[in-house]
């Protein structure tokens, strides 16, 4: 048994534990904080019984389905303990008022088992709160994590109780209600920041000092790498990078490729257990042009796809062309006015480009009988056809968009990175032009 179910058992048994001294020593005093702790810790055990199965799910590796894992799981066990916390206060909290308006009576009896009962209860809250605490620490889970806390805000209920109790005891019977209205104040604040936490990693909010750590990893990289964009979001406790890197067009794909290692194993370094995704892509003012007019173009609506972008020098200012793929059944008078905004949306986010020419294209529809997984053999000719040589590795994808095609290429090592996307991008055309239905292709070069 791993030790993150071993302690999520162990959680399980400390909260029913909890729950009979409570409700048993609640009901025999009449003390209606001890009630409320008690349906306190019955969340508590609806929180170990969530993070008994988070943990049990969210340590299955990732499956077809489920290509990131199943660590949101842990998570989503947090979300539903802060609303069974949030829903038993919220009871507690109506019980008290009711009983300080004189709606309900309810004599107290502060015995001394009463007391006796409070400290046992703390003694197991203190042990489990630190048991649950150190095993989160280690393991990085976001449910063990919200127990540890569950446990800790139990503890100082059971504080909250033993000063009611002593009221009482000196002639303050509403003490008890007191303690009990701070009881429930408690257990809301800890669910609100069980909440804000959770939705944090379920929304993928970029965790700041997660980013702050992976980027300064990479900018301490000799020789150093260009970073156009980095992402990063967490899930079980684990980092998920996503990165893309500038290298000079002059560089062969071999040094794009160790670059990308480079960055890979600083963000790993920076973030332990990291799965980092890196992307390389050709640096200079003519490639950042380029993505820059791409990006403007595809802003525009019903814009499906371009290429053949150019840009050209003229000496007065930079003149761009590109061929838009826009749906076949628009009419011209709507193809052209869509063709307008590409070039007005080109010309704001691109100053640098003076005059924009489209060429206007129809959408090729998918056939009825689009290309199947069995025609592989014949893109793999078409391939050959093309560069002399079959691809290093050739898959095809059924997907709802259409058939998506997997390439990956084995070039020389020496090639440089511009002429390597230049044949990608000349077997993706290849491959569009021979089978229409394909919805995508994507060519993976390497040395």
């Amino acid at each position: 048994m791993s030790p993150l179910r071993r302690t999520a058992l162990a959680s399980v048994a400390a909260a029913v534990a909890l729950i009979a001294i409570k409700l048993v020593t609640g009901l025999a005093a009449g003390s209606l904080a001890f009630v409320a702790e008690a349906a306190h810790s019955g969340t508590d055990l609806v929180a170990a019984l969530l993070t008994l199965y988070a943990v049990g799910v969210a340590t299955k590796p990732a499956d077809e389905a489920h290509l990131y894992g199943h660590g949101k799981a842990e998570h989503l066990a947090a979300l539903a303990e802060a609303a069974f916390l949030i829903l038993v206060s919220v009871v507690v909290a109506g019980l008290a008022v009711a009983r300080l308006a004189g709606w309900i009576e309810l004599e107290v009896e502060p015995a001394w088992w009463a007391f006796a009962a409070a400290f046992v209860v703390i003694a197991i809250d203190v042990s489990r709160a630190t048991v649950s605490f150190r095993t989160a620490r280690r393991y990085s889970s976001a449910a063990l994590f919200s127990n540890a806390i569950h446990f800790g805000a139990d503890m100082l209920g059971t504080l909250a109780v033993i000063a009611g109790l002593a009221a009482a005891r000196a002639g303050f019977p509403e003490g008890d209600s007191i303690a009990t209205l701070f009881v429930a104040a408690l257990v809301v604040a800890a669910a609100v920041r069980l909440i804000r936490r959770n939705v944090d990693v379920l929304m993928d909010r970029a965790p700041a000092d997660a980013v702050d750590a992976a980027r300064e990893a990479i900018e301490r990289l000799e020789p150093p790498v260009v970073v156009r964009r980095l992402r990063l979001r967490q899930a079980g406790g684990r980092s998920f990078a996503d990165v893309v890197i500038g290298v000079s067009p002059g560089a062969a794909v071999g040094q794009g490729h160790a670059a990308a290692d480079r960055v890979e194993d600083a963000v790993q370094r920076a973030l332990p257990e990291s799965d980092v995704v890196v992307h390389v892509e050709p640096t200079g003012r003519e490639t950042e042009l380029r993505e820059r007019v791409r990006a403007a173009a595809m802003t525009v609506s019903h814009v499906r796809e371009l290429h053949d972008l150019a840009l050209f020098d003229t000496g007065a200012g930079l003149e761009a062309s590109l061929h838009l793929k826009l749906p076949g059944d628009l009419d011209l008078s709507a193809a052209h006015a869509l063709a307008e905004q590409v070039e007005l949306a080109i010309e704001r986010d691109v100053p640098e480009v003076r005059s924009v020419q489209t060429h206007l294209e129809p959408l090729a529809e998918q056939a009825p009988g689009r290309v199947r997984t069995q025609d592989a053999a014949a893109i793999g000719r078409e391939i050959v056809a093309l560069t002399g040589s079959p691809p290093r590795g050739l898959r095809t994808l059924e997907t709802d968009q259409g058939l998506v095609v997997l390439v990956k290429l084995a070039l020389d090592g020496a090639t440089t990175l511009a002429d390597a996307h230049d044949t990608a991008t000349s077997v993706s055309e290849r491959i569009r032009a021979a089978f229409p239905g394909v919805a995508d292709v994507v060519v993976h070069t390497e040395p």
